[in-house]
């Protein structure tokens, strides 16, 4: 599914990603600047969390209460590998049951967990954005086709 969009029109694209997501973890793909802490902020008012959405950085993971659990937001891009994520106890995370949404996801190589749905986000050159979402994505059967 793919959805093209002006940042006003995010929360439309968001109620998008919700009703065809097939999996409570959510990863993020695209350059920096691109939108995903943006989309992040609003996926997260959505599934009805008022604490304020930013970046996790430097603290690598930030949790967000809603109705039902917890969102875990992660951004990995200042880890280097899988054996950093592991050290921090990320799978505890992963296989939590709560919402997980990765930003920076490609730092966890193999332990991205089978059924993810992956959501590619660009910038067009009319500053608008692409977003393509992927459901039922077995991430780590596709890297094995791509070896």
């Amino acid at each position: 599914m793919e959805f093209n969009y002006r940042i006003e029109d995010i929360e439309k694209v968001a109620e998008g990603v919700l009703k065809n997501m097939t999996s409570k973890t959510l990863l993020f793909y695209g350059d920096m600047g691109v939108g995903k802490t943006t989309l992040i902020k609003v996926l997260s008012k959505q599934l009805g969390s008022i604490s304020s959405v930013s970046s996790p950085t430097f603290s690598i993971v930030n949790d967000y209460e809603i109705d039902k659990g917890l969102i875990y937001h992660f951004d990995l891009y200042r880890i280097k590998n899988e054996e950093e994520a592991l050290n921090f106890g990320i799978e505890e995370y992963l296989y939590s049951d709560q919402w997980i949404f990765v930003e920076w996801p490609e730092k966890l190589g193999n332990l991205i967990p089978e059924n993810s749905n992956k959501i590619e986000l660009l910038v067009n050159i009319d500053g608008s954005r692409t977003l393509k979402l992927t459901t039922q994505t077995n991430l780590n059967q596709e890297k094995v086709k791509m070896q």
